[in-house]
């Protein structure tokens, strides 16, 4: 099992420094931003900060898109952080759900989604790439050949084949056993079903982790819920609360919700969380002492997950990172 931390753009550069210093001190080895340029700020100018102050942190983009920039730029981006981390550089896609839509836009299709994994892996690489936004074809000469892996986020059975066929791996943010191995069991299929080995797919977990009385936990951690209800939601309304593709189990929860509020995204003071329940709040984050932090990612582990990725932004970020380096990492050493 690997850990990783989250950060959105309201940490400041000094904090965000110390945390991911402590995190990869802590036994930490990825480090994901929030990749949302307005209502948070530019994602890749601190995670090259960051890569600075850290030797075996890996960085990331949590999520990303293909319509926010120019998919020849998205590649020197990548390339030149990867090259510049000595190979420490990832990317998580996805659609463009917060992104495009807090400026009115719509999110990319799948279609655009895949093309943009296996044509800006290629540039990456240093392969000349065609591709639509571009007359003449497109080849950077300094790459090095460096392997861009992807991480797809998804929810919906279309999305999840997606990250299967073309994927490196796939994020599931939520922190149920039950329905990671449910989403898992879908992407690894659909890779299979497309001629890949899915041997060392990866996949990735990622919801808050909190420590203390368990109604305090809850307090801090219902604003996730909010934000998976409105992926899950998206999916609903496409195809149907009885489609069968999607569980019951996240249907019936945002049945009562109302709206969202995309410029409170993911923050815990969004209005619209009034239809989140506790049950909800416990089935998706990580919650309680150590010893139950433990007990459920293992139970994570069983169902597939490789990398529990704690979104921290719930408070008290250097306490919840502490113990996780002293009392929970530990517990999954391999040896």
């Amino acid at each position: 099992m690997e850990f990783g931390i989250t950060f959105k753009g309201f940490v400041s550069p000094d904090r965000a420094r110390n945390l991911v210093r402590q995190a990869e001190e802590a036994g930490f080895t990825y480090c994901w931003f929030y990749d949302s340029h307005i209502l948070w700020r530019e994602s890749f100018v601190a995670m090259a900060m960051c890569m600075e102050h850290t030797k075996t942190m890996r960085f990331e983009p949590c999520v990303t898109n293909p319509n926010i920039r120019d998919w020849s730029l998205s590649a020197s981006l990548y390339a030149s952080l990867a090259h510049q981390s000595n190979g420490r550089f990832d990317i998580g896609l996805g659609r463009g759900d917060s992104s495009m839509r807090v400026m009115g836009k719509k999110p990319a299709t799948l279609a655009r989604l895949s093309e943009f994994t296996t044509k800006v892996k290629a540039m990456v690489r240093g392969e000349e790439v065609e591709y639509g936004e571009c007359p003449e074809p497109v080849k950077l000469p300094w790459a090095t050949g460096y392997e861009l892996p992807v991480w797809i986020g998804a929810y919906g059975s279309k999305a999840l084949a997606t990250a299967g066929q073309v994927g490196d791996g796939v994020i599931l943010q939520i922190g149920d056993p039950d329905l990671v191995k449910w989403f898992t069991d879908q992407s690894i299929k659909a890779g299979e079903e497309a001629g890949r080995d899915m041997s060392n797919f990866k996949v990735q977990a990622a919801a808050p982790a909190y420590f203390g009385d368990m109604d305090y936990c809850i307090e801090h951690t219902k604003w996730f819920p909010a934000m998976v209800g409105n992926h899950v939601a998206d999916i609903v309304e496409k195809y149907g609360a009885d489609s069968g593709l999607v569980p019951k189990s996240l249907t019936d929860y945002i049945e009562n919700r109302k709206g969202y509020d995309y410029s409170k995204h993911g923050q815990s003071d969004n209005p619209f969380l009034d239809f989140i329940t506790e049950d909800i709040v416990k089935s998706f984050c990580v919650l309680g002492t150590p010893e139950e932090h433990i007990a459920k990612i293992k139970d994570l582990e069983a169902a597939g997950t490789t990398q529990f990725n704690i979104y921290l932004d719930s408070g008290d970020e250097e306490e919840i990172i502490a113990k996780y380096g002293k009392e929970v990492i530990p517990a999954f050493a391999k040896g």
